[in-house]
C-alpha cells in the first residue's frame, strides 16, 4: 500500500566506512559506484517510489562530496538538504542534528534510512503500520540465519518491541534491527541536541522503559549491509542480476552491466552480475565473475577475477588471478600473481610479476 502523504526522510551518511578501505580512503561509502551508480542513488530512487519528496542528508566524512554528487535533488525528483556534524554525534545525535532542517509538523512521521543498507522491504507498508498503531517509532526488522552477530530485537505477536538485546551466543529471536526507522517528529525532537547519542543503546530502550509504543515491522525480504568488501561486491552483483530491483539501475538486469565506453572482447567471459566501468577493458581469454571493475581499469588477456573489486585505473596483468580481493585505484597486479582470501591492495601499489600465491592469511 502506498503511503497517503508525501514524506520527509533523514539519510544517515556520516560514517567513514573503515571496513571498506581502501575503497573509502577518498570516497564515502554511500557514494561508491554500485551497479553503475553511486550507492545512494538506489536508496533515493526507492524512497521516492514510496512517497518521499524531501530528504535531509546527515553528513560528516567528506561532506562536500554528497553535495557535488546530488545537488538539490532535482534530477532525482527530490528536494535535498544537507546537515553536517562537526564532530561525530552517534546515530541519535546525527538524527537530531539533521532534524533541524525538517519542515514537517510534530505529529508527522519521518523516515530514517542508513546509508549502507540494501533492502527490498516495503517502506510504504512500514509507514502505514506505524500510522495505524500510533507508534512513537517503528523499526524494520529482518530475519537472519545468525542473529548472534548482530544482537536481536524480540517482539510480541502483534509487533511491540520488548527489548534490544546485545550480541549473545543464544539469541531469543532471529530478527535484528535492519536500520530503517519511522519516527514521529516529536520523538526526534526529544533527543538531546548536540550530544553523542545512540538510538540503539539509549533512545529505543529509553522509549520502551517510558512506556512509549515501539513497533517492529518484520519481514524476510532481501536485505544486505554492504559494509564489507565481500558484501559490497555481492550487493552490486545482486542489483545487476535483478535479485533486488532498483529504479536506478542504468540498464536491463542481466549477467553483466557495461558502462559507457567499456570494451569487452568477444573472447572474454564476463558473468555473475559484473559491472565493467566506463572505458574499462576486459581482454580476450579473461574471465570475470561477480566483480566490480571501476572506470578505466584493465583486466588483461587470460586473467581471472572473481568476487573482487578492481579500482579506477588499476591493471590486472595477463595470467593473474584475483578471488575475493580489493585492488585500489591505480594499482598494478603483475603477471602470474594469485591473490585470494580478502587481500587488499592499496592505491598505487605495484606487484611485480610473480609465481607466489598471496592471501590475507599469508
Amino acid at each position: 500500500m502506498r503511503s497517503p502523504e508525501p514524506l520527509e526522510a533523514i539519510l544517515l551518511v556520516g560514517g567513514q566506512g573503515t571496513r571498506l578501505r581502501p575503497l573509502t580512503l577518498h570516497t564515502p561509502k554511500p557514494l561508491l559506484p554500485t551497479a553503475g551508480v553511486p550507492f545512494l542513488a538506489h536508496q533515493l530512487a526507492k524512497a521516492r517510489a514510496h512517497g518521499v519528496r524531501r530528504v535531509v542528508f546527515a553528513t560528516s566524512y567528506r561532506a562536500s562530496m554528497f553535495t557535488e554528487a546530488f545537488g538539490d535533488g532535482a534530477p532525482f525528483g527530490l528536494e535535498i538538504e544537507y546537515m553536517t556534524e562537526e564532530t561525530p554525534l552517534g546515530t541519535g545525535g546525527a538524527i537530531r542534528n539533521a532534524a533541524e532542517a525538517l519542515t514537517c509538523p510534530q505529529d508527522a512521521p519521518v523516515l530514517v534510512l542508513n546509508g549502507d543498507i540494501l533492502s527490498g522491504h516495503d517502506i510504504s507498508a512500514q509507514v502505514d503500520f506505524h500510522r495505524s498503531r500510533g507508534a512513537a517509532v517503528t523499526l524494520h526488522l529482518t530475519e537472519v540465519e545468525d542473529p548472534s552477530r548482530f544482537g536481536c530485537v524480540p517482539t510480541t505477536p502483534d509487533g511491540v518491541v520488548t527489548a534490544f538485546l546485545e550480541k549473545t551466543p543464544n539469541p531469543v529471536t532471529n530478527r535484528i534491527n535492519a536500520g530503517c526507522y519511522v519516527f514521529q517528529r516529536s520523538v526526534i525532537d526529544m533527543i538531546p541536541q548536540g550530544e553523542v547519542v545512540s538510538v540503539e543503546r539509549e533512545t529505543f530502550p529509553g522509549l520502551i522503559e517510558a512506556g512509549q509504543l515501539v513497533l517492529g515491522y518484520a519481514d524476510a525480504s532481501y536485505w544486505l549491509d554492504v559494509g564489507t568488501p565481500a558484501a559490497f561486491v555481492q550487493g552490486s552483483a545482486d542489483l545487476v542480476q535483478g535479485r533486488l530491483a532498483s529504479p536506478a539501475l542504468p540498464g536491463a538486469a542481466g549477467e553483466c552491466l557495461l558502462l559507457d565506453g567499456a570494451v569487452v572482447s568477444p573472447e572474454a567471459k564476463v558473468t555473475g552480475g559484473t559491472v565493467v566501468g566506463a572505458r574499462a577493458t576486459v581482454e580476450a581469454g579473461a574471465s570475470v565473475r561477480g566483480s566490480v571493475l571501476a572506470d578505466d581499469s584493465l583486466v588483461a588477456a587470460g586473467a581471472v577475477v572473481v568476487d573482487s573489486v578492481v579500482g579506477a585505473g588499476a591493471h590486472v596483468a595477463p595470467g593473474a588471478v584475483l578471488r575475493g580481493v580489493v585492488v585500489g585505484d591505480g594499482a598494478r597486479i603483475g603477471e602470474r600473481n594469485e591473490l585470494t582470501s580478502g587481500l587488499r591492495i592499496w592505491p598505487g601499489v605495484s606487484l611485480p610479476e610473480c609465481s607466489v600465491r598471496f592471501s590475507s592469511d599469508a
